[in-house]
């Protein structure tokens, strides 16, 4: 967790390889869909329940810098995590290479519904070489949701604000970056029974979502990122229950295959690191030209925003994650 450096040429073998015994690049989801819907489960290295999830220093990584990049995996959002998958050599690149962070941390998770889905939840580890490939793919991509225009998007919040703990905070009061990618709204509340089931906290009342993503934005740069082609893009009530969250920080992605280059470039912004401008020509130095202009786009009202990078505790807050 955390040690050794992305390789590009062991990533880009692996897939090669894959292609060429005709594996999925998603074995897990393949394995699981050729069995029946009743023995569908998370993958044991991604299970949320009584986990914790950690962003530590190390002799190769004394910066480390968290990035969580949680998907909606219901419906019409599984294509994300295969654009992310097929991207994630760009993701490093633009981060580490271009100076964007020094020791960048990524973990991937999947949200569905806690209400229908099997696996409503999956919560993997931060990692700084090609495990995090490995994590992405063991997601499951289960494709459900219960159609009702909300996921639980507010119980993967309540794990990155009580279940994560990070250097990055405990030693720098420095935040970290969480983008959510959905298209859907937040449940009207976070049930304790789902809390209880899917986690393990021992929870007996409800919670208001919108204390969970408070609570959430004192550690982390939280951003949520509506893509094209989803069910609900040109709903105004999505854009609005989320810019109510999250304010600015709520972005509309029009081009569903620049979601790597968005991430990348976003954190270069709050890092003060580029401009707009210069963060657009990174992306076409690696060969991003066609998801320049959305991402351009999305980025827009971010561009002038008085950035602030890091953050001190409020006075009377909790300095650490606490568990229930």
């Amino acid at each position: 967790m955390g040690h050794g450096h992305w390789d590009d040429n062991a990533y880009a073998a692996a897939k090669t390889f894959r292609a060429a015994k005709g594996e999925d690049d998603f074995g897990y989801t393949a394995d699981l869909r050729s069995k029946p819907a009743k023995e569908w489960k998370v993958a044991p290295a991604l299970d949320p329940l009584n986990a914790v999830r950690e962003c530590r220093d190390s002799a190769d990584h004394s910066d480390s810098t968290p990035i969580a990049v949680l998907f909606d995996v219901t419906g019409s959002m599984r294509r994300v995590p295969r654009i992310m998958q097929g991207k994630l050599g760009k993701l490093h690149g633009l981060l580490k290479r271009r100076g964007y962070l020094a020791d960048p941390q990524v973990l991937f998770g999947a949200i569905g519904d806690a209400d229908s889905d099997r696996v409503p939840l999956q919560v993997g580890q931060f990692e700084s070489d090609n495990r995090m490939d490995e994590q992405l793919r063991t997601m499951f991509l289960e494709g459900g949701g219960g159609g009702q225009k909300s996921e639980s998007y507010e119980l993967a919040a309540y794990f990155m604000a009580r279940h994560v703990v990070t250097d990055a905070w405990q030693n720098r009061g420095r935040k970290g970056y969480l983008f959510i990618i959905g298209d859907e709204l937040n449940k009207p509340a976070l049930e304790a029974r789902h809390i209880r089931r899917v986690i393990g906290d021992d929870v007996r009342e409800d919670i208001d979502p919108a204390s969970v993503y408070r609570e959430l934005a004192r550690k982390w740069h939280v951003y949520f990122v509506l893509p094209n082609q989803s069910s609900y893009y040109n709903d105004p009530q999505i854009g609005e229950h989320w810019s109510e969250l999250l304010g600015q920080n709520f972005l509309k992605l029009d081009d569903p295959g620049a979601v790597c280059e968005l991430i990348a470039a976003t954190i270069g912004l709050e890092e003060r690191v580029v401009d707009v401008d210069r963060a657009l020509a990174d992306l076409a130095d690696v060969g991003s030209v066609a998801e320049s202009k959305a991402v351009g786009k999305a980025l827009a009202k971010l561009g002038t925003k008085s950035v602030v990078t890091s953050a001190v505790p409020e006075a009377g807050g909790p300095s650490d994650v606490v568990l229930r």
